[in-house]
This record gives structure tokens, C-alpha cells and sequence, in this order.
């Protein structure tokens, strides 16, 4: 596996990119310094930042490959990746957003999870990628966003209905939303793949937390991780639909449906047939390190985010 970094310093947190290339090696080397350092990968032992009052997540690449889409404090913001000048995009009334977010196949619009100040739950809403006015596309609440189908015709996405969580889908315009999963615990993190074949997700169903996959309609529901020791989160398909990256958190670090920051967890990648596991990094990090698909438009790189927050304490690798 080949393997090249750069890094952009917020003074904040961090976005590394990773150049992730199926090649065979067995080692990634981070290169640049400041607030955050990385010298924690693979056999060097976790990396360990420096603590940070907020944080970045959850990096967007736009399809033009130009910007990274990343939300703060319940706010979204766009950098550019040639002359890092960051903007804050409009969001309207929605500045809540968690680190749920997606943009269009086209790149014109953004969609995000917003929690609304009626009862703070989330809702998911659509706006112009350039800022305006959201739409709310979910009455129902609560729905966590994950994916958009390259059509642009639909949108996927978790949802709590009665006490289950599961996957549904629901026009991009809003209407009637369709239930996708139905086994018993949590299923998350969905997403479509470039083609608008399968939809990649993230269930609890075999006990721990593994990665799935299904066709766009639902059927096909197929396990595609059977780690013993680990709970795998937001498996990420590649544009060229050959890798899947996704974050793992160790077992008995966190119950099986917990997907929370501040935790020592793994990147890894593997074929999208679920062949050659690897892990790529070992970080400080957890929820919104790659809680949305980071891959860069040429499949050969994808972003991610590792902080540590002022006031959780120093961590210490268990």
C-alpha cells in the first residue's frame, strides 16, 4: 500500500489526507508539525495531539477536488486546498449541524443534519453548497444523514422510529420516506456507492458493530467485516468503488453501538470485497474523524480529522 500525507493546521485540529494506494507496504510516515503532532502509526504506538478547545469534522472532498466541506461548532465551512482560505458557508437558521453532512454527486448542494430548536432533534435539510436557505427534507426526527445517491434524486440515512434505528431513504425533494433495514439494534452510517448500486452501512445486528452493504433497494444484505476485536464504523466506498476505508474502535472501549470522540480508534481500508484488511493508521480521534465518505474525486487519497479535547484528560492507550 502506497502511502503519502500532507496535513492542513487549523490551529484547532487537524486534516491529514492520505494517500492510500494498493500496493503492498506496511507503513505510513506523517509529515508536517504544529498544534497537532502524528507520531503515532502502525508500529510506533497512538499518536497523541495536543489538546484543542474545538474541533474540525468530518471532511467533504467536492468533486471538483478543490475544497474540503468540513463542519465546527455546529457550523460548516469550506477551505481551499490551493490557497487554504476558509469561508463559512451560510447555513441560514441551520447552525446546529452535527458532523452528518453530504454534498450532491454535481457538487451544487449540501445536505446536513440539523437540530432544530423546537425539540433538538436532528433533522435533515438541503441548501445551495455556496450557502442559502435550508429546506427541510425529514419531519420526522430523529435523522442523521449519510449519503446522497449520484442521481441526486434520493437521500439515505438513519433514522429513529419507534425505537429502532435503521436505514431509510427519502426523495431529495422531500416525501414519503422507505424503510431499508429492519433487524433488531443499530444500523447507520449510509451511504450510496458511485454507481448507485449499493448502499454501505454500519449494523450491530451479528452483535458487534461491523460493516454492511445492500443493494440501493434494500435487498442483498450482506456482512462485509467480521472482526472479533474491533467495532467497525462508516465504511466509505471509493469513487472507483475498489477501497473502503472505515474507523474501528477497540472492543470493550466502547459498547457496540457507541460512536463517541475522545477514543483511541483505527483507520483501516480493504477491498470492496471485504479482502485485505489493513490498518493504515492509529489515532486520537473517534466520532467525526471520517464519520462522512472522505475520498478524493480519483479514489487516491482521502482526508480525515484526529484532536484531543482541553479537559478529557490525557489519553493513555489501554
Amino acid at each position: 500500500m502506497k502511502t503519502t500525507v500532507t496535513s492542513l493546521d487549523f490551529g484547532t485540529s487537524k486534516i491529514v489526507t492520505l494517500v492510500a494506494e494498493n500496493s503492498g507496504a506496511q507503513r505510513c510516515d506523517i509529515v508536517g508539525a504544529g498544534i497537532v503532532t502524528y507520531n503515532g502509526f502502525l508500529e510506533d504506538g497512538w499518536n497523541n495531539p495536543a489538546e484543542i478547545d474545538d474541533c474540525i469534522e468530518a471532511p467533504n472532498w467536492t468533486p471538483d477536488g478543490k475544497a474540503l466541506i468540513y463542519n465546527s461548532n455546529g457550523c460548516m465551512f469550506r477551505i481551499d486546498l490551493e490557497t487554504k482560505e476558509i469561508r463559512q458557508i451560510d447555513t441560514g437558521y441551520a447552525i446546529d449541524c452535527n458532523n452528518d453532512h453530504v454534498l450532491s454527486f454535481d457538487g451544487k448542494q449540501l445536505a446536513v443534519s440539523h437540530a432544530t430548536k423546537e425539540d433538538g432533534k436532528s433533522r435533515i435539510y438541503t441548501l445551495p453548497v455556496e450557502g442559502g436557505t435550508p429546506r427541510l427534507i425529514t419531519p420526522l426526527a430523529p435523522s442523521y444523514l449519510h449519503g446522497w445517491s449520484p442521481d441526486g434524486k434520493t437521500l439515505c440515512y438513519c433514522a429513529e422510529r419507534n425505537g429502532e434505528y435503521d436505514i431509510y431513504t427519502i426523495p431529495a425533494e422531500g416525501g414519503v420516506e422507505t424503510r431499508l433495514t429492519d433487524a433488531p439494534g443499530l444500523d447507520d452510517g449510509a451511504e450510496y456507492d458511485s454507481q448507485g448500486e449499493y448502499i454501505w452501512f454500519n449494523s450491530v445486528r451479528s452483535g458487534l458493530m461491523q460493516a454492511w452493504r445492500m443493494k440501493a433497494d434494500g435487498s442483498e444484505q450482506t456482512q462485509m467485516t467480521f472482526d472479533e476485536n474491533w467495532n467497525t464504523w462508516f465504511p466509505h466506498i471509493s469513487p472507483d468503488r475498489k477501497l473502503v476505508t472505515m474507523v474501528c474502535y477497540k472492543k470493550g472501549d466502547v459498547q457496540p453501538g457507541e460512536h463517541v470522540p475522545h477514543k483511541f480508534v483505527e483507520l483501516r481500508m480493504m477491498n470492496a470485497d471485504g479482502s485485505n484488511v489493513q490498518t493504515l493508521v492509529k489515532l486520537f480521534g473517534g466520532q467525526g474523524t471520517i464519520n462522512v465518505n472522505s475520498w478524493s474525486p480519483d479514489s487516491k487519497k482521502f482526508a480525515f480529522v484526529t484532536y484531543r479535547i482541553r479537559g478529557f484528560g490525557v489519553p493513555q492507550e489501554e
